[in-house]
């Protein structure tokens, strides 16, 4: 058993890819769905989510923390649809959240900008100079939403398990390369991989549970004991302290909060 992430350009055929390794493993293959299930569970339009998933930043979002909002309620249910293993995902943000899970296996589809540039003006009509200015546009709005929050490259190689190119292979042959090392074992769930999985989940559902109220926040958890670091400058900090852990007490598998709060510094250090 495993999960099984797919990052991908636009037209080097992930999709495809992703679907015939579900289809061979047997697993399940997650995208968009993702975001219907968070904005049923967090009350979101999915508009606002799929913008927040696929949009660079913007000016408002950098002092509104609008996209980090939106992407703590994409992580809470995306690392609990993982926790039920046997998952193919593909699409933008996946691997950012297990890169520390071993029995996640973390692939990137690429293929070459004359290839991408060649399927884009076939798929949507247009002139080869037309799908190159669509396609920069897209790579470059992707990287600066990654590295504006997570100060990572999508396409960093260093971030993938295995990184497969397209130009000459189908979207078969990568599929039985990735099912080839899935079935090698490799990526086997192990107890402590997946208790490291479980206790992510934990801390990202407490941090959705908090983020629209208090945007600079750090949550652990650890079998259960979740640990939350807020900054803060709260007249009454006994009072804001207790109400953090009263919401955070409701979350599901949380057996015990510890707050602490921190002051904001006015000055820079």
């Amino acid at each position: 058993m495993a999960i099984i992430t797919i990052s991908r350009g636009s037209y080097s055929q992930g999709k495809q890819v992703a679907e015939k390794v579900a289809h061979d493993l047997g697993y399940d293959c997650v995208s968009r769905d993702i975001l219907l299930d968070t904005s049923e569970l967090f009350k979101i339009p999915e508009l606002k989510l799929a913008r927040a998933i696929h949009d660079a930043p913007s000016l408002l979002d950098r002092f509104s923390n609008g996209k980090q909002r939106y992407m703590a309620y994409i992580e809470a249910a995306l690392l609990d649809l993982f926790c039920e293993d046997n998952i193919v995902y593909h699409g933008l943000a996946g691997h950012f959240f297990v890169q520390q899970i071993g029995h996640a296996l973390k692939v990137r589809i690429g293929a070459d900008l004359a290839e991408r540039v060649r399927r884009e003006a076939a798929a949507s009509r247009v002139s080869e100079k037309e799908a190159l200015r669509i396609l920069k546009a897209d790579d470059d709005q992707r990287r600066r939403w990654s590295r504006w929050l997570y100060g990572i490259d999508t396409t960093d190689p260093t971030l993938y398990d295995l990184v497969i190119q397209t130009d000459q292979l189908t979207a078969a042959d990568a599929a039985d390369i990735i099912c080839a090392v899935v079935r090698r074992g490799c990526f086997e769930t192990s107890a402590e991989s997946k208790q490291r999985l479980q206790d992510l989940a934990l801390a990202a559902r407490v941090r959705a549970a908090l983020v629209d109220r208090f945007t600079e926040i750090q949550v652990h958890a650890e079998k259960g004991a979740v640990g939350i670091l807020v900054k803060s400058n709260a007249a009454h900090p006994e009072h804001l302290t207790e109400q953090i852990r009263e919401i955070a007490a409701r979350i599901r598998g949380v057996t015990r909060v510890a707050v602490t709060l921190k002051a904001i510094s006015l000055f820079n250090d």
